[in-house]
């Protein structure tokens, strides 16, 4: 069978919204059992993500989007870039401070209502499932930048969970979170959100 990733993933590059599979297969001219399978091995290697959305009528629409990974595959700048600034951070004596800060400001503006926060992670590429107050994440869309930096890229994804609990109105916030507790998982555990006297959550 012909290696049609590329082609489908520079398609998904350039479509902001996401595509569902019968306008992937058509703009692509491909039968759409062929685009499915080729989706299904770039979804288990992380790098396309799939959501029910409802586009006019009639049941919703699978569309796809491409993850973090997906954006970054075959742009070798982009990953110098952020190993870059990465390091940048890392080496500001406030750069876990602004690493949490913009992590939570980013997961506040990608929450939207209706979404739980394993369905908000599973779309910026975590693969995260939650049982009662932990959240396990069994796929980080930084692995590399975070191994050589989870003083920075961690509490960024500390700060993103944050910033999502806060925004969908969730009582908890994020107690702590342990990185490669094995090669592939990291796990957020939950606590009750303090509120302070002027009605901000901690």
């Amino acid at each position: 069978m012909a290696d049609h990733r590329p082609a489908i993933l520079d398609a998904l590059r350039t479509a902001r919204s996401g595509l569902d599979l019968a306008a992937l297969a058509d703009r692509l001219e491909l039968h759409p059992n062929t685009v499915r399978w080729h989706l299904g091995v770039l979804a288990r290697d992380g790098l396309v993500a799939s959501k029910p959305e409802r586009r006019g009528r009639g049941r919703p629409a699978i569309v796809y989007r491409l993850t973090g990974d997906g954006i970054a595959r075959d742009r070798d700048e982009y990953r110098l870039l952020a190993t870059m600034l990465t390091s940048a951070v890392a080496g500001d004596p406030e750069g876990a401070t602004r690493a949490y800060d913009t992590g939570h400001a980013w997961g506040a503006a990608v929450a939207t209502q209706g979404d739980s926060v394993v369905e908000l992670l599973d779309d910026q590429g975590f693969g995260a499932t939650q049982e009662d107050e932990t959240i396990e994440m069994r796929r980080c869309p930084f692995w590399a930048l975070a191994a050589g930096s989870p003083e920075v890229i961690c509490t960024l994804h500390r700060g993103l969970i944050d910033g999502m609990l806060e925004e969908t109105g969730s009582d908890f916030a994020v107690a702590d979170l342990q990185p490669f507790v094995e090669p592939t998982l990291c796990v957020a555990r939950l606590r009750p959100a303090r509120t302070r006297r002027d009605g901000a959550r901690s």
